[in-house]
């Protein structure tokens, strides 16, 4: 991962000051810190571009002589949700290397900033999936959620009957297990809901028996919003579910580095089965 220039200067000092182990963890530290800095920065310009719904062009009834007709070999479209406070805006890199590697029906779905209740957002999330497959023909969507994004998607799943429609979801920087992270933001309900031990994390930790969907759940060792780093990973014994460990990323970055969009690409390409993922979990984006 290249590191802006600004923060050049300072590696040596590091090397001088700190032990060699915690040097190269600051560094780590002060290129992730830069990165993210990089992209907040980017992401507030791209911002007001995001706010409104996408566009959709109709498709013809179906039936009808225009209907274009999914060969069984089309992948199927892919969803994409984005977290907290944010909007569409911030996939518009990972859309652009989906397409680039075959991926033509990609929709995104804005969520209200006013939103307060995740079962509310799974539940548009739903209407919103049938609305694709009525449109496109395909029986089923992947899904890439990012940070709460992620976690409405697998309420979804869990709870609604979403795995008959879901074959791969992909979340990033998505707190399963709830974060602790900005006491005072437990202004917001949409945050209780996502502290440790609350109603909503609570249900998706009942049994899944026969849950049909693919998780993959990409976690980052430098992610400021996950306390504990770990709890983006998913850990269900009902549940078909990969962690992959992101080395070096925030949680900004997330959806935006190109190691990532890789992995992601690759995730939703590849039908995993149990043993498969298994061997793959603790893989290391750098």
């Amino acid at each position: 991962m290249k590191v802006t220039k600004a923060v050049l200067p300072f590696l040596p000092l590091c090397q001088r000051l700190l032990p060699s182990r915690l040097a190269g963890l600051s560094m780590a530290l002060l290129k992730a810190t830069a990165l993210e800095i990089a992209i907040l920065a980017g992401h507030l310009l791209l911002y007001p571009s995001g706010i409104a719904q996408e566009r959709r062009t109709a498709l013809p009834p179906q039936g009808s002589p225009d209907t274009p007709q999914l060969p069984t070999e089309t992948k199927p479209p892919v969803v994409l949700l984005h977290g907290f406070i944010d909007n569409r805006s911030v996939f518009v890199l990972l859309r652009r290397s989906l397409a680039q590697h075959g991926r033509h029906q990609i929709e995104s779905l804005n969520y209200s900033p006013l939103t307060c209740d995740i079962r509310t957002a799974a539940e548009l999330l739903g209407r919103h999936i049938e609305e694709i497959c009525a449109r496109t023909g395909s029986k089923q969507v992947d899904v890439v959620g990012h940070s709460l994004g992620g976690l409405i998607a697998r309420y979804y799943v869990q709870r609604l009957g979403g795995d008959l429609r879901v074959r791969t979801l992909v979340t990033l920087g998505t707190p399963h297990s709830g974060t602790r992270v900005v006491p005072l933001a437990n202004a917001h309900p949409i945050v209780r809901q996502m502290r440790p031990g609350s109603p909503v994390l609570e249900e998706l930790a009942r049994p899944a028996p026969g849950c049909r969907t693919h998780f993959v759940s990409f976690w980052s060792d430098l992610d400021h919003l996950m306390d504990p780093l770990e709890t983006a990973c998913m850990d269900h014994p009902d549940l078909l579910a990969q962690n992959v460990r992101v080395s070096g990323v925030g949680h900004l970055a997330l959806p935006v580095h190109p190691a990532v969009a890789a992995g992601i690409r690759q995730a939703l390409d590849t039908e995993t089965t149990g043993a498969e993922a298994a061997r793959a979990a603790g893989l290391t984006v750098a």
